[in-house]
């Protein structure tokens, strides 16, 4: 019986399984990749709104944005949540750049010319994950829109 009892607690002690980290582009990138997903439409201006968007942001070449989009999605695929990626934006970014990353989420969304309310609702998960104000998450989304 002590020996179960001893197991049992044995068992708190093992470490959690760790989180892969991620870099900045490789985190952005599968949010991104989220959004544009969430529909569950591929659509070819979301396509090309997400390069365009990965090329300007991180200066990157095609191969470089084919690359990381590859890896991106498949960490995406084997993620429960969206932590392991919030958590390299929010330790590399400024509020400022959170915002921003809110905003590209945003213009993504747009690309296709509609606002799914998925998208919305993981634009909004997201953005509490980056610790964006409902104020700022507003604004980003008016600026969005202006942008198109």
């Amino acid at each position: 019986m002590f020996k179960q009892i001893k197991q049992l607690f044995t068992a708190f002690d093992d470490p959690a399984p760790s989180i892969e980290p991620h870099d900045l582009k490789t985190a952005v990138a599968a949010l991104l990749i989220e959004v544009m997903r969430a529909d569950t439409k591929l659509d070819h201006d979301e396509q090309h709104t997400l390069t365009v968007t990965l090329k300007k942001y991180f200066n990157l070449t095609d191969s470089e944005v084919e690359e990381l989009t590859t890896n991106a999605a498949s960490s995406l695929d084997g993620a429960i949540d969206y932590f392991q990626f919030s958590k390299q934006i929010n330790e590399h970014c400024s509020a400022a750049e959170r915002i921003e990353i809110i905003e590209l989420l945003w213009r993504l969304a747009y690309a296709d010319g509609e606002i799914d309310p998925q998208e919305e609702y993981v634009i909004r998960k997201i953005a509490g994950l980056l610790y964006v104000t409902h104020v700022d998450f507003i604004a980003a989304k008016i600026a969005a829109t202006k942008q198109k």
